[in-house]
């Protein structure tokens, strides 16, 4: 066990900075990491001694328990932490049941990773707070790359979605009242940007320089009916 413990008095109060992370594959392991990038303290679970050593000297506390044992969570006061993350994917029980510990224990936000919708659901009946599909979001988002429309892409749940697009051909100098992309298209431009140069919140009256990228939001299907025009 490699355990470097923090003071969480603080830290685990609701808002507070500390994570716990179960399951330090691929998925888990990416979370802990961008997590402790961003100035938090983060717990890593995992039952795979390999792992827990790999990663002894890069998180702030890391041991290896068997996650879908309520009494050991509670010995490493998982229950006390705002936030738990389950990155478990290859095993569908272990997932749940992990899930299932950690409502048990009152953990307030529980975030897991889905591999697909009926794992998801039974996920959200147990007790997750919010369900993850990584591999599915990144494949749409890597198949709207792919067809040259996008520069990038992010739906959410709701239909809708924001993208990164090229401005229009001849849009150069005009502004955003002239081309009206929100009464032909429905679609909402948030900013637009140039490379090396700031990014620049839309109004109006903003012009759209020549080669400029436009941040464009709105429903899912007028958001790539006007990429596909691009």
């Amino acid at each position: 066990m490699a355990d470097k413990r923090v003071d969480k008095s603080e830290n685990n109060a609701p808002g507070g900075t500390n994570v716990a992370v179960i399951g330090l594959g691929r998925f888990g392991s990416a979370v802990a990491e961008s997590l402790l990038e961003l100035g938090y303290d983060v717990l890593g679970v995992d039952s795979d001694p390999r792992i827990v050593l790999d990663w002894s000297d890069r998180l702030t506390q890391v041991v290896e328990a068997d996650s879908t044992d309520e009494d050991a969570l509670r010995q490493l006061g998982i229950q006390d932490f705002p936030r738990a993350v389950v990155g478990i994917g290859t095993n569908l029980e272990t997932s749940v049941l992990t899930v299932l510990a950690l409502a048990e224990l009152g953990v307030p936000e529980i975030w897991a990773k889905a591999t697909s919708v009926k794992h998801g659901k039974i996920l959200a009946q147990v007790g997750a707070d919010h369900v993850i599909y990584p591999e599915a979001e990144m494949g749409e988002r890597v198949a709207h790359l792919i067809s040259g429309r996008m520069l990038d892409y992010i739906e959410f749940d709701d239909g809708f979605a924001i993208a990164k697009v090229r401005a229009p051909h001849g849009a150069g100098g005009r502004t955003l009242a002239q081309l009206a992309l929100r009464s032909q298209w429905g679609v909402t431009v948030v900013g637009t940007k140039r490379p090396g140069e700031d990014f620049v919140y839309a109004r109006p009256e903003t012009p759209v320089p020549d080669g400029a990228i436009l941040i464009v939001a709105g429903d899912t299907a007028k958001v790539e009916a006007y990429a596909a025009q691009n």
